[in-house]
This record gives C-alpha cells, structure tokens and sequence, in this order.
C-alpha cells in the first residue's frame, strides 16, 4: 500500500505561491536596495560639494561661482527629497511582500506539518493492518495443522 497525501495539489499550489512571493519579495529587496545606493550617492555628492565649497570659500569665491555652487546644492538636494521618497515606498512595497512571504510560508508549513501527521496515521494503520493479516495467517496456519 503506498502512501498519498489528499491535499499534495493544494500543497503543490501553495509551494509554488510561496516561490512566487518569494521571488517578488526579492524584487523588492533590490529596488529598495537600488534606491537607497541612489539616496546615498546623491548625499554624498552634496556632502562633497558642500566641503569643496566650504575650502574655496577659505580661500575666496566669486559670487558667480557661489550662486552657481547653491543651485547646484539646491538641486541636488530635490533630487535627494526625491529618493527619499522613493526609499519610503520602495521599504515599504519591500515590508509589504515581506509579510506575504511570510503568510505563505505559514500556509505550506501548516500542509507539511498536516502532512506528516497524515502520514504517521497511515503508517499506524499499515502497521495494523500487518499485525492483524498476520494473526489471520497465523490463525489459519494453527488450523491446518490442527486438522
């Protein structure tokens, strides 16, 4: 007698849901991971801006190149609004597939463990089965001999 698991398409199916989100959430991960690279270079590119500015104001600038260096700031600092906007969404698309990942692997852990009971209950019915063809036999042995 072999061994079959009533809900093994059901469990297929939510195997195959839970690598889907699984495979979304790491899309996730990247983009949010893209974006933060993106907000931390143009951070950088302002924090170095600002520093070159800072030395050349030392030694004396005109106010063409100081007005020139603020729109610049100016600029990149709406460029980091931006990806700091894009940070937030893109953390929180990245917690949001987070938890449906974790809804799956809920789901298929429930049909494994549901499977395992499953399959301790056949096996304890094989096993008495076995134990009662064997008490026929032997019953029918111990006849034969008896006649």
């Amino acid at each position: 007698m072999v061994y079959q698991f009533k809900f093994e398409k059901i469990m297929n199916l939510k195997e195959r849901e839970k690598d889907e989100a699984q495979t979304i959430y790491n899309d996730s991960v990247k983009k949010f991971e893209e974006a933060a690279e993106n907000l931390y270079q143009s951070l950088k590119k302002k924090e170095d801006l600002e520093s070159y500015q800072s030395t050349k104001l030392v030694n004396g600038l005109s106010v063409q190149e100081i007005r020139h260096h603020q729109s610049f700031i100016l600029n990149l600092q709406k460029t980091i609004d931006h990806y700091q906007k894009v940070v937030m969404n893109t953390r929180n698309q990245m917690h949001f597939y987070q938890d449906k990942l974790m809804q799956k692997n809920i789901e298929v852990k429930k049909y494994e463990i549901l499977k395992e009971k499953d399959k301790l209950v056949f096996s304890e019915q094989l096993k008495h089965l076995e134990a009662k063809q064997m008490d026929d036999i032997s019953i029918q042995q111990y006849m034969h001999r008896g006649s």
